[in-house]
């Protein structure tokens, strides 16, 4: 089977996880929207967001971006990306219905290309709250603190209800020209 995904378990060290959470406590919360970013819609998805503009991140990802799109991709992607950290609640029922990352409807001159979501949270923090793709194999083992999964943002998935404690993590979705 051709890879969909590509998956480093600990791909990022602990105290890279402790200084994306550590910039993240400073920013400003919202709850979460869809794609549109419109409106906030509680059974499709409930969690808090705040909006990272740390370079170091992105340069830190990128590197990942790169390697997958060499291994498994092959599109056209640049080192621009939008970076979210995500809280997921056990207490609102935190979870994101099944969705993709692109917005087919987009009035710019890009596309998101290739997804990314770091794992910040300890596997024992929290249970359910599990990443699923719909259309092919679920990777295993994703909840070690650090592991980086990077697929094509078209891809649909979900993460299902947190039932205990908080699930943290980082998506970020790297850009290039429309798809075609």
């Amino acid at each position: 089977m051709r890879d969909v995904w590509q998956m480093w378990p600990a791909g990022l060290t602990s105290n890279e996880v402790d200084k994306i959470v550590k910039a993240a406590e400073a920013l400003p919360e919202q709850d979460a929207t869809t794609l549109d970013r419109s409106e906030v819609d509680r059974k499709i998805r409930s969690s808090k967001v705040k909006w990272l503009r740390e370079e170091w991140v992105r340069d830190k990802l990128f590197e990942f971006i790169k390697e997958a799109n060499a291994n498994c991709f092959g599109v056209n992607v640049e080192n621009y990306a939008e970076l979210q950290f995500t809280e997921y609640h056990a207490t609102e029922n935190g979870h994101y219905d099944w969705h993709h990352d692109v917005d087919w409807l987009a009035h710019h001159n890009g596309d998101r290309k290739l997804s990314i979501t770091v794992q910040l949270s300890d596997r024992d923090e929290y249970e359910g709250g599990d990443f699923e793709f719909r259309e092919c194999p679920t990777p295993e083992h994703m909840k070690a603190k650090g592991t980086i999964l990077v697929f094509p943002s078209f891809l649909w998935h979900r993460v299902s209800p947190v039932t205990s404690g908080v699930r943290k993590s980082l998506v970020a979705w790297f850009y290039g020209p429309r798809w075609r």
